[in-house]
């Protein structure tokens, strides 16, 4: 081959593989150049980088996968992707054509993207039909998003460590500079003796110490009273040995391996393409040493709270007192105010305060109760009837040497009381996670605010949480003793009085309530795991079809909650209607494209009422389906027949069960009602929904339940606030297995949903609200009729 063909060859390998693989080769120059700077800088100094290196042959493989490539991208706003391309080696020739994706079919794909940005088969189809796309081209273009968002942390880390870098040398410089100046890092003056008077030394500590400590004051008082870091006269000096930073590590035994890097750097903003939730928890943008401060100004408040919940858990505590009954733990408010600075500010105008502590035994080790407790989805799976919802958005240490001990997660939780009169609990807090001895370990929560009120300084909240958690200590057979301490303050002006007493009491959100539905499910749990199958199931499921039924109650009942809870769960719209009662709250949503329920306008409507019986009495007779025809209009005015009963604890009424109507004609209907029932010492839940019986059968062989459609309604039974019931707080059942059976009265939320229309241009209409007012009416007068009480 001549010089003249060799050119001309290069120019059209040139141009091929410009037009061609363009992302690729995009891709493998970002990743060289951040290769390049690695070598660079391990030259420079001993740092490693922390983040994960792109595997360029990988890439090339998934980029190359099937012959098929995509272009499209969050920065491609052209929205090209690969429609028709070469086949390889065979066509050579073959031009190669792009399909444009459209503005909207990006916004679409970025929106998944925020939600679950690896989706599943099933979830790929569902985009490729609704979007108009073929199932590789959505295959591929999360594939280059997701190659894209890792390229993006990558090149910002590489940033990150070249400041360091250049921090590092700055302070050799100066290290070097000190050591032929040796000055008093206590005072700031000469460090060689006889230069200054003694007195004169004494007073430059002093005047040290005073500052530092000036400079702590106000950092916190900035953060948690709304005005802005930047506007301290002298910043803190973070650069010295006694920044806030190194002093909260040190003084609680983290030493200075604390993987405070582990997460993504708190001046990093991916703007909306960013993980879902992975963000600065105070959205700052500033410079370095805010940002540091921001970081020790939280790590301050974590170690403050931890030290308060240590102190509250003492069982010789003088901050608690007995209450009358000697049942209870009753907080003495002047002895807290005493030995306690509040951290997180004086108590706001109009806020009451509720404080609780419990004590139990749960079958499960410290180690998975971290697990559990530290992982936001874990942790509202585990306490589903309490939390709404749960996210973790941000991580200021992932711990030590792969442990939870020091970890420090920013999370947001919505906390709910089975009610439409108690409003939703919207709580950003700390969660800081520690070992203090050997099969020993805390976890505390404590609230940080954010919005302020220019005008009066108050914080747009409507409750707050002080120095929250639990001690776990490991004890025989995998069990562990659980001390739990709920202590609150919010605006008791939000809550209906009828559920006043209730919670001003603590047992609407407080500590009991947390032991009993970590024991209940716990132990569901370890029946779940049990290789043997009860004796007590009538229908002899294996442990997938068991599990896949559980998983399916699981997600009626959550459906239950979040209509009758105002919470951010679900979309829900509430309606505002002069025709009904305020106490009752009506909601409505439209489901185009969610399996798990049916198609067309959906509506909920759920209401609370005091009822003069026991929540024993109450929940044995809504939860007995010998009994169902007096109160439920799906039973077709006779009993029902349980066929499917799936233990879920020690009690009866624990349990997951299929019922069917009429059982003689029983062949005559495909409909079932799938039921879940539970009871502890807090709550008492009837949950029922009616399901397709050939949706049903695949369930029960195991099968995927997502795609069986539920609308869920039932019952929640709660104390009343001033029966006996609270008797039984210690976490155990009164004599006879019952909770207040002696008397007292409960208060009862009913909940419905229902679909009111299947059509896509379906409206909303007056009748469908009044039909579901008067569902919910009717079946209060029935259960008061069929219980003879007024």
């Amino acid at each position: 081959m001549g010089f003249e063909s060799v050119n001309s060859f290069c120019r059209v390998a040139s141009v091929v593989t410009d037009n061609i693989y363009p992302p690729i080769f995009s891709s493998l120059q970002n990743s060289s150049s951040f290769f390049s700077t690695q070598r660079k800088m391990e030259g420079q100094s001993e740092i490693g980088l922390t983040g994960e290196s792109l595997d360029t042959n990988n890439m090339i493989g998934r980029m190359r996968e099937d012959e098929y490539e995509s272009r499209s991208g969050s920065d491609n706003f052209e929205g090209i992707s690969g429609d028709d391309q070469d086949a390889g080696d065979e066509q050579p020739k073959r031009k190669k054509r792009y399909h444009r994706h459209t503005p909207n079919q990006i916004q679409e794909l970025e929106s998944f993207f925020k939600e679950c940005p690896h989706p599943d088969e099933k979830q790929r189809l569902d985009l490729s039909k609704r979007l108009g796309l073929e199932n590789k081209q959505v295959k591929f273009w999360f594939q280059n998003r997701r190659t894209q968002m890792k390229t993006q942390l990558e090149r910002h880390e590489n940033i990150m460590l070249r400041q360091e870098n250049e921090k590092l040398r700055g302070e050799n410089t100066m290290m070097k500079e000190a050591m032929s100046n040796p000055v008093c890092n206590n005072c700031g003056g000469p460090a060689i003796p006889g230069q200054i008077l003694f007195e004169e030394h004494q007073i430059r500590i002093e005047n040290a110490r005073l500052k530092d400590e000036l400079n702590r004051i106000c950092a916190l008082t900035n953060k948690f009273l709304g005005k802005p870091i930047s506007s301290l006269a002298s910043p803190m000096a973070l650069q010295t040995s006694n920044s806030g930073l190194e002093l909260g590590i040190g003084r609680n035994g983290m030493g200075g391996s604390s993987s405070l890097g582990a997460s993504l750097p708190m001046g990093l903003d991916l703007g909306d393409s960013a993980m879902p939730g992975m963000r600065s928890p105070m959205g700052l943008m500033g410079n370095s040493n805010e940002i540091q401060l921001e970081r020790s100004v939280l790590i301050d408040l974590a170690l403050a709270a931890m030290e308060e919940l240590l102190k509250m858990a003492q069982t010789d505590s003088p901050i608690w007192i007995k209450s009358l009954d000697g049942e209870r733990d009753i907080l003495n408010h002047e002895e807290y105010a005493r030995l306690f600075s509040s951290c997180v500010g004086s108590k706001p105008n109009g806020f009451v305060a509720e404080a609780t502590r419990e004590s139990g035994i749960v079958i499960i080790n410290s180690l998975a109760l971290m697990e559990t407790l530290m992982d936001a989805n874990r942790y509202a799976d585990m306490f589903q009837s309490m939390i709404a919802r749960a996210i973790n958005l941000d991580v200021l240490s992932g711990g030590i040497g792969g442990t939870r001990n020091g970890a420090i997660h920013l999370m947001h939780a919505e906390l709910q009381l089975l009610s439409p009169l108690v409003p939703v609990r919207h709580v950003r807090f700390l969660r800081f996670c520690k070992q203090h001895a050997e099969g020993v370990w805390a976890v505390v929560d404590v609230s940080i605010e954010i919005g302020h009120d220019a005008a009066n300084g108050q914080p747009f909240i409507s409750c707050r949480r002080l120095p929250s958690g639990c001690i776990v200590q490991d004890m025989p057979n995998g069990y562990s003793k659980v001390t739990w301490i709920e202590h609150w303050e919010y605006d008791e002006s939000v809550v209906h009085q009828l559920y006043r007493p209730l919670v001003i009491s603590g047992f609407g959100f407080g500590a009991h309530r947390w032991i009993a539905t970590l024991q209940r499910q716990c132990e569901c749990l370890a029946i779940l795991m049990s290789s043997s199958i009860s004796t007590d199931d009538h229908t002899a499921l294996s442990q997938a079809g068991r599990r896949s039924m559980l998983k399916l109650a699981q997600r009626m009942t959550s459906n239950f909650c979040s209509g009758v809870c105002a919470s951010s769960a679900r979309k829900w719209d509430t309606l505002q209607m002069g025709t009904l009662s305020d106490d009752m709250r009506v909601m409505t949503r439209k489901n185009v494209d969610d399996p798990g329920e049916p198609p067309g306008i959906v509506l909920s409507a759920a209401t609370s009422v005091w009822m003069p019986v026991s929540r024993q009495r109450l929940f044995d007779f809504l939860r007995d389906e010998r009994l169902r025809s007096e109160w439920d209009i799906l039973s077709n005015g006779g009993p029902m027949q349980e066929m499917v009963h799936i233990a879920k604890g020690q009690g009866q009424g624990n349990c997951v069960s299929l019922l069917r109507a009429n059982a003689v004609n029983a062949n005559d209907s495909s409909m079932l009602i799938l039921q879940e029932t539970w009871m502890d010492t807090s709550c008492s839940v009837v949950v029922y929904a009616p399901v397709d019986a050939q949706s049903l059968n695949v369930v029960m062989s195991g099968g995927d339940s997502a795609y069986v459609a539920l609308l869920p309604s039932g019952f929640a039974i709660l104390p009343d606030g001033n029966s006996s019931d609270y008797g039984a707080s210690n976490g155990t059942l009164q004599k006879g297995g019952s909770i207040g059976s002696d008397g007292g009265g409960s208060l009862l939320t009913v909940g419905f949903q229902i679909l009111v229309n299947s059509l896509p241009t379906a409206k909303l209409t007056m009748e469908s609200v009044d039909t579901v007012n008067n569902l919910i009416s009717c079946t209060i007068q029935k259960i008061k009729a069929a219980l003879r009480v007024a």
